[in-house]
């Protein structure tokens, strides 16, 4: 994920988390940590745009009994879920806060390695409403909605006026376009991110959700896969393939090798998260001021995006979870997730900055990122989602690589899901 630093950090990770550890200083008041109030330590992906750091300085100036160190683990997600949760097994109390993915929420809570917070605590009203979701299971809040992420459908806006076209709406009309249109000006048609790894059970969640299907119901405890909605979604990735619109080249794309794809100008249609939108228009690209962005399409109208996207939480070890629930309520403050916007690029969870007219001149593609995270869904809840998303991408990569049928593919697929069903 873009949000995450390149891997080697192994020593500043050692020293921070020292730091974070030693607690009081010698003249601290002790009553504060009778109050469950104290230092903390925040642990989370690396921070690309090094936009992080200022925040918690800020709060580390209002609470010096309270401050804040910073974590930051690899940038590979499988490497940061594994550290996380090795520290959290292994019952060590040196992480309070955790900036997790909105896929492991259920996972952890299920676990008990993540606390629940109360409702009121937050004000979950000001927030996206399907981005609350994501930080719940079993009907109860385990997290707090931090950034939110939702696919766009990129499109190569100088092309399509050319032809006389707008942008596609249904799967349909990107069909047409991909087929006929691409080919005329050298473009392969449309690219995701197909190689067999997270990005793979996002685009084929979303296809499938778009069709009308699921692949997991109830927290994880019904598998509703087998079923002609699901079919419909994977057919319309394996047709894709099999007629040409979807290149062989796009089986081994993640998000960068996908952007660069349509940033170099070789792909009609992408489908990818916002932060494509900066680095395609800016000095360089060579479709700069010539591409645009809208909501996935659908069979019959809109489609629906996954919703991507961090949570934070508090550890079940933590040290001072009164400090570390008052550190929530501050990152998640309309005045911080201006900042998550404005200096880290990412896309924030309160609704009201997705009508702010003064960031919609900023960044005019808010309108359409507001759209499609209204109307999309959280990737299957799940205690074991790690191994329900290895089983999704090892079915998709063979239905797409013509190995397997849909209707093989989904009968496959449930029956190795049942096991990790919470009723299997």
């Amino acid at each position: 994920m873009r949000w995450m630093r390149a891997a080697g950090r192994a020593l500043l990770v050692g020293a921070v988390v020292l730091a974070g550890y030693a607690g009081f200083g010698p003249g601290a008041d002790a009553s504060l940590a009778a109050e469950g109030r104290g230092p903390l330590t925040l642990v989370t992906a690396g921070d690309l745009t090094d936009y992080l750091s200022p925040l918690l300085d800020d709060w580390n100036d209002g609470h010096p009994d309270e401050r804040v160190s910073l974590v930051e683990l690899p940038d590979s997600a499988d490497e940061t879920r594994a550290q996380m949760i090795s520290e959290l097994r292994s019952g060590r109390d040196r992480f309070d806060v955790l900036n997790i993915d909105v896929a492991w929420t259920s996972e952890f809570a299920a676990a008990g390695w993540i606390s629940p917070l109360e409702r009121d605590r937050f004000p979950l009203d000001a927030f996206l409403r399907p981005v609350v979701d994501t930080a719940t299971f079993d009907g109860r809040l385990y997290a707090v909605p931090y950034v939110t992420n939702a696919g766009l459908l990129y499109y190569r806006k100088d092309i399509l006026e050319q032809e006389g076209e707008q942008p596609p709406r249904t799967w349909a009309e990107l069909v047409r376009q991909a087929r006929t249109i691409a080919p005329k000006y050298g473009l392969d048609g449309y690219a995701g991110q197909f190689l067999p790894y997270e990005g793979l059970t996002v685009n084929v969640t979303e296809a499938v959700q778009s069709a009308g299907g699921s692949i997991l119901r109830d927290d994880g405890a019904r598998v509703t896969v087998d079923s002609d909605a699901a079919r419909t979604g994977l057919r319309f990735l394996a047709d894709g393939v099999r007629d040409g619109w979807i290149s062989r080249e796009a089986l081994g794309y993640k998000e960068e090798e996908s952007r660069q794809a349509f940033q170099d100008g070789r792909l009609l249609f992408l489908r990818n998260w916002p932060y494509v939108y900066a680095d395609a228009g800016a000095p360089g690209s060579k479709v700069a001021g010539r591409f645009g962005a809208v909501p996935l399409p659908g069979p019959d109208g809109p489609g629906t995006s996954v919703l991507g996207g961090s949570n934070l939480a508090v550890s079940s070890h933590a040290r001072h979870p009164a400090s570390a629930a008052d550190l929530i309520s501050y990152l998640t403050s309309e005045r911080v997730q201006r900042k998550v916007l404005t200096e880290g690029s990412l896309p924030p969870v309160r609704a009201a900055l997705y009508e702010d007219p003064e960031l919609i001149r900023a960044y005019p593609y808010l309108p359409t990122l507001r759209q499609s995270v209204l109307s999309a869904v959280p990737r299957p809840k799940s205690p074991r989602y790690d191994q329900v998303s290895l089983a999704v991408q090892a079915v998709a990569q063979d239905v797409m690589a013509q190995r397997q049928t849909p209707e093989q593919a989904t009968a496959r697929l449930a029956r190795e899901l049942g096991p990790l069903s919470r009723k299997g």
